[in-house]
């Protein structure tokens, strides 16, 4: 049984996980999950979001590798644009290497999460702006309310290389009807839920003007931090 979290707790706590255990996510949890993520706000309630579930159905196993290969190659391109292997990079100890690690046990393991979720959007006119919107607010209402039932995921674009593919064998209309906004792997952390760590609130948040100094933007006591972007050099 997961003891129940204060809203604040949740927001504070739901960070990107990428280990699981091989729990299987019942039906109701699943329900809970996705009812949540359909209360999200919605540009004139039009509710263009959509989520496919992939789990052990008929086009599952097939959806994973392709899934899985999408993950690879993203990887791949990603750990060579932003310099993973050189500088720090090149010491076992450093935080570059150590996450080096974590993404290449990730990709290889993703495919396996109980269940992987992609959320797409409708889209109702050509070229239209702020597509986003009108699914990103779900997605996030998703990993919250994954996290209040004690489940994690990770926001992904490993559907990307293999887009066309997964399209065919899942059915799915037109990229110009529809949208595939992420892939999102869930299941129960093999690891623990902790505070989110970011800059600190008084370089992020501006009083007035851009830049302008905010006096009264302080983290609560205790807040650890962490660099932007990728590990260091």
């Amino acid at each position: 049984m997961v003891e129940p979290i204060s809203l604040v707790d949740a927001l504070s706590t739901t960070r990107a996980i990428r280990r699981y255990t091989d729990d299987p996510i019942p039906d109701a949890d699943l329900n809970q999950m996705l009812w949540l993520a359909t209360r999200a706000p919605s540009g004139s309630n039009r509710q263009g979001f959509r989520f496919v579930v992939l789990r052990d159905g008929p086009h599952a196993a097939r959806a994973r590798v392709l899934l899985r290969d999408g993950a690879r190659q993203v990887w791949s391109n990603k750990r060579v644009r932003d310099h993973y292997d050189a500088g720090s990079g090149e010491r076992d100890d450093s935080a570059k290497a150590r996450m080096a690690r974590t993404m290449d046990e990730f990709v290889e393991h993703m495919h396996e999460a109980p269940a992987i979720v992609l959320a797409c959007v409708k889209i109702h006119r050509p070229q239209m702006l702020g597509v986003g919107g009108s699914v990103w607010p779900a997605v996030q209402n998703l990993l919250l309310a994954a996290r209040s039932l004690g489940y994690g995921g990770v926001i992904t674009g490993f559907h990307g290389p293999r887009e066309a593919e997964l399209r065919e064998l899942l059915q799915l209309p037109s990229p110009e009807a529809v949208a595939i906004a992420a892939t999102i792997p869930l299941g129960r952390p093999q690891g623990r839920h902790g505070p989110v760590r970011r800059r600190p609130l008084r370089e992020l948040v501006y009083d007035d003007a851009w830049e302008g100094v905010a006096p009264w933007a302080r983290d609560p006591p205790g807040t650890r931090y962490t660099q932007a972007g990728p590990p260091g050099a």
